[in-house]
């Protein structure tokens, strides 16, 4: 195979799920749309025969969306040709949405609460008492650094959280002597403040 004038073997492109992922990532969408957003366009993808999404046009897209209830699969796929591709699909009518039912969410009690925390040992009982007491997503509670962690001001500031935005939740006491003590086992410093909680 002949080489380029530099001296170095040309480089093949990226992939097609590679590049989706790298447009999405550079627009700091969370990873859980990226999940979605490449499940569904990699579902299209087989349910086409592996044909590449540029040579089909409008028409598949259409028919593929049309005939689909979930939302994340429309807005994976135009994702896909106007971000990845920049293809122009033209007018698309939107299909029916999924609609949520609207039901009435089941909410625990604080003596149901106190059961299902003490019914919990160790990491997954601190996990679950950050996300009660301080109302973090459990992404949000995973991603946790000690650096994140104001015991003083009794203050956990949460990093791109929903909508790629921080904000800071109060700290309730209990959680406080728990998460100190979690820290202080795993030989966590609070002058570690890049390390992450959870020692991973």
């Amino acid at each position: 195979m002949a080489s380029s004038s530099s001296g170095t073997m040309p480089t093949e492109p990226p992939k097609l799920l590679d590049q989706v992922r790298g447009a999405i990532r550079a627009r700091h969408y969370s990873r859980r749309t990226e999940e979605a957003y490449v499940y569904w366009i990699r579902k299209y993808i087989l349910f086409h025969g592996k044909r590449h999404p540029r040579e089909m046009g409008e028409a598949p897209v259409k028919a593929h969306v049309s005939a689909s209830t979930q939302n994340q699969a429309l807005s994976g796929l135009l994702f896909l040709y106007r971000a990845v591709l920049h293809v122009d699909l033209g007018e698309i009518a939107p299909p029916p949405r999924a609609r949520t039912p609207h039901r009435v969410p089941v909410v625990l009690s604080p003596t149901d609460v106190r059961k299902v925390l003490e019914s919990l040992e160790g990491m997954p009982r601190l996990v679950s008492m950050l996300l009660y007491g301080a109302g973090l997503r459990l992404q949000e509670c995973l991603e946790l650094r000690v650096k994140d962690l104001d015991f003083e001001r009794r203050e956990i500031t949460v990093r791109r959280g929903k909508g790629q935005k921080d904000r800071r939740v109060m700290c309730p006491e209990s959680v406080r002597e728990v998460l100190c003590g979690h820290l202080a086992r795993c030989g966590c410093s609070m002058k570690r403040t890049w390390a992450v909680v959870w020692g991973e």
